[in-house]
């Protein structure tokens, strides 16, 4: 037989499998059981091998081979990549626009550093990424998908956990050295404490307060002093600048750390109930772009998949 037709026969052979049923393959194939039927004896001719036994009992009944049984996964798997190559060729047509709204501080020291490897592999969306600190509104503002940090629950959307910080000072690495050099918690009472105060309405949110009397430290160093700032990525850059210590955060300093702008001057690490989650609406959660930008931001966090509806 010509390729066409094997492929033909093949997905005959799979829809019969799955439905142990002419009639019901043809109809989910749009022919007539005859023509179901023409294609698999023409396969088992062209293969020599018989595919379904047949048994009468009243009505006609089919039974897979061994030999169908065993190629069956691998039919089935084959199919799957088909369908996927052919909606791909579809997206490259028509290219979509997907939006990501997400904190500012967030998107410039974690998710755009990753971003790349994101449109390498799914070249036909247009991403287009929001770093408005404002709280969107996914029906009105046309979003596909946030990243939020809080503690999972949003009304009307459903949140899947990303991951977790973890919270300890860090400096410029001049701080540690010179006369006022930063050796235990203790010698912080001769730096300047910069605040991030860009969640201080959570009640959760760690503070140089809830770390001071962590690392046992609340009543030798004046914690309520120093300088407060309402964003994440200002606080740091102050701090890299040599103009104090900061309380960081795992993914917004971990680049800082790894190129030496900042250092970690001590190792004990305060632990938090907030994280980041990917939302999206339920309405939205079959959608191939939000189920592509979900897989891939998953696997970047290294996490298990878990969610939750709201």
């Amino acid at each position: 037989m010509r390729a066409p037709n094997n492929l033909n026969a093949l997905r005959a052979f799979e829809a019969v499998s799955r439905h142990l049923s002419y009639a019901a393959a043809a109809e989910e194939l749009n022919v007539t059981p005859a023509a179901v039927g023409h294609l698999i004896r023409g396969l088992e001719d062209t293969l020599d091998v018989e595919l379904f036994h047949r048994a009468s009992s009243g009505a006609t009944r089919l039974f897979l081979t061994d030999a169908a049984r065993s190629v069956l996964p691998a039919l089935q798997s084959g199919f799957d990549l088909l369908s996927e190559a052919v909606e791909q060729l579809k997206a490259s047509k028509s290219r979509t626009r997907f939006t990501v709204t997400v904190p500012a501080a967030f998107a410039n020291q974690w998710l755009l550093r990753r971003v790349e490897r994101f449109q390498q592999k799914h070249p036909y969306f247009d991403l287009h990424i929001d770093t408005s600190n404002r709280l969107a509104d996914f029906t009105t503002d046309r979003i596909d998908v946030g990243i939020r940090y809080g503690a999972g629950v949003w009304p009307d959307l459903v949140s899947t956990y990303l991951l977790r910080d973890e919270f300890f000072p860090v400096c410029s690495p001049s701080l540690m050295r010179g006369r006022h050099r930063l050796r235990t918690p203790a010698d912080l009472q001769d730096h300047l404490l910069i605040h991030d105060v860009s969640m201080q309405s959570s009640g959760v949110f760690p503070t140089w307060q809830s770390w001071l009397q962590k690392a046992g430290y609340k009543n030798v160093v004046d914690c309520n002093r120093g300088i407060q700032i309402n964003d994440s990525a200002a606080a740091y850059q102050t701090a890299i600048a040599g103009n104090g210590v900061a309380l960081g955060r795992t993914t917004l300093v971990e680049h800082d750390l790894q190129e030496g702008r900042l250092v970690q001057p001590f190792d004990m690490v305060q632990r938090c109930e907030l994280a980041y989650y990917l939302v999206h609406r339920k309405s939205a959660e079959n959608l191939p772009s939000v189920i592509a930008f979900k897989e891939w931001l998953i696997e970047e966090a290294g996490t298990r998949y878990s969610q939750r509806g709201a």
